[in-house]
């Protein structure tokens, strides 16, 4: 009874923290994302006030938080889109890599790790926050810009990536065999192509197999659901991030915008608690020994992020201001580099990176909600573009799908429905 009065009392305590910190940055009209992290240091090992008892449920939440932030982002495409966009933009999924991984893997080999070490380092480096990246979209209110399916389709063809680079990194850690190494791998890509084509050719059947009148059942159907395939790609050595990715995009119509409002409450409560549990597992006093060699690679592969989704959106004809956002917006790292460096320091290969990848990923994580609400006025002013005035009859420079015979905005309507978001990424295709 006393622990279990002491749990209460230690989850309702972060809760109402993360409510009122929320309020804070609402109010000054910022991301609250540095702030839950900021909580979670406060909390967490060598914090002011640490916590145990809640840590194991708030673990728990913060998985499902990152599995509703990408259901709800699959929720605003179409199976179609999905694939539309992955044909037309892994070319900008390759510039991606090999900007975004050299910097890591160049980095431990300076410091002379070796180069297993550097696989596991170029990942680190190579891979955005989706979870960051989704709620600082939902923040901006900037699902429907047209830069967004550009930054999709990054985020998607990195995290279907990891069902080829966790296994290879797995065997590499384990020092086992290529054979074992290529059967792991034969069955991540396997249930990752299934998937996908479940929701491409599928999709409305099981939209019609989740649709109902009922708001009760709905919930626990598209929950249940996603939950279920989720868990079951993580057994099968793909992300569950990408197993509820694609659980959203196939649904459509009405079960998704009823799924999509029914959804968002518990996606705000779980999401934040993701952002606890990171600074909860983060020691500050690990921090000072690696923080100038975390910093200059955070500063160098902010830079890369940026220049990658800059070039991504101006193949799709994206404006230039919403190019400096789809970069400003990817250089958020976050879940998928813990867990890459997680491997590495359970392996035991080099004690300092565990330290440095933390401190990097934590650089980034507050920075990365920075550069997405920053990147784009700041280098407007820097290039003189404030001043430049848009051809007659040409597109405007915000998101358009949502924004239409409109005066230009930072981003389209807080809440899109995947109508107004389907819109944006056509006018992506057609470009």
């Amino acid at each position: 009874m006393h622990s279990s009065a002491v749990f209460l009392i230690e989850f309702g305590a972060i809760i109402l923290v993360l409510g009122l910190l929320g309020r804070f940055a609402g109010r000054f009209r910022f991301s609250p994302i540095p702030l839950y992290l900021l909580a979670g240091l406060a909390f967490g090992q060598g914090g002011l006030l640490p916590l145990n008892t809640s840590e194991e449920f708030v673990a728990i939440g913060a998985e499902i938080g990152v599995i509703l932030l990408l259901l709800m982002l699959g929720l605003e495409y179409t199976a179609s889109d999905l694939v539309s966009n992955l044909k037309t933009q892994y070319p900008a999924g390759l510039v991606d890599a090999t900007l975004n991984a050299l910097p890591g893997a160049a980095m431990a080999l300076l410091l002379g790790w070796g180069p297993v070490a550097a696989v596991v380092l170029a990942g680190v480096t190579w891979i955005s926050s989706s979870g960051v990246i989704a709620k600082v979209l939902g923040d901006l209110g900037r699902l429907g810009n047209r830069e967004t399916p550009v930054i999709l389709s990054i985020l998607v063809l990195e995290d279907l990536s990891m069902a080829v680079y966790l296994p290879i990194i797995t065997a590499l850690l384990a020092g086992v065999g290529l054979a074992a190494g290529s059967v792991t791998l034969a069955i991540a890509l396997g249930v990752a192509a299934l998937v996908l084509l479940v929701a491409v050719r599928f999709g409305r059947h099981i939209s019609r197999f989740v649709s109902s009148d009922d708001p009760e059942k709905l919930l626990l159907v598209v929950l249940g659901l996603t939950l279920l395939v989720a868990g079951l790609a993580q057994q099968l050595q793909v992300s569950a991030a990408v197993g509820a990715f694609l659980v959203g995009i196939a649904l459509s119509g009405e079960v998704a915008e009823g799924a999509h409002h029914l959804l968002a409450p518990l996606r705000d409560l779980f999401a934040a608690v993701f952002f606890v549990f990171f600074g909860l597992h983060t020691d500050p006093r690990s921090i000072p020994p690696v923080l100038l060699p975390a910093l200059a690679l955070a500063v160098v592969t902010a830079l890369t992020k940026i220049a990658t989704g800059y070039w991504a959106a101006e193949r799709a004809g994206v404006s230039v201001r919403g190019r400096w956002r789809a970069g400003g917006t990817l250089v958020a790292r976050g879940e998928f580099s813990i867990v890459i460096a997680g491997l590495a320091v359970t392996a035991g290969i080099e004690p300092s990176l565990g330290p440095l990848a933390t401190a990097y990923v934590l650089i980034l994580v507050i920075l990365g909600p920075l550069t997405a609400r920053y990147t784009e006025p700041v280098a407007r002013r820097l290039t003189g573009l404030f001043g430049k005035s848009a051809p007659a009859g040409g597109a405007p420079s915000e998101g358009a799908a949502t924004n239409p015979g409109g005066a230009p905005s930072e981003g389209a309507a807080a809440n899109p429905g995947p109508q107004e978001t389907a819109v944006g990424q056509d006018a992506v295709g057609r470009s």
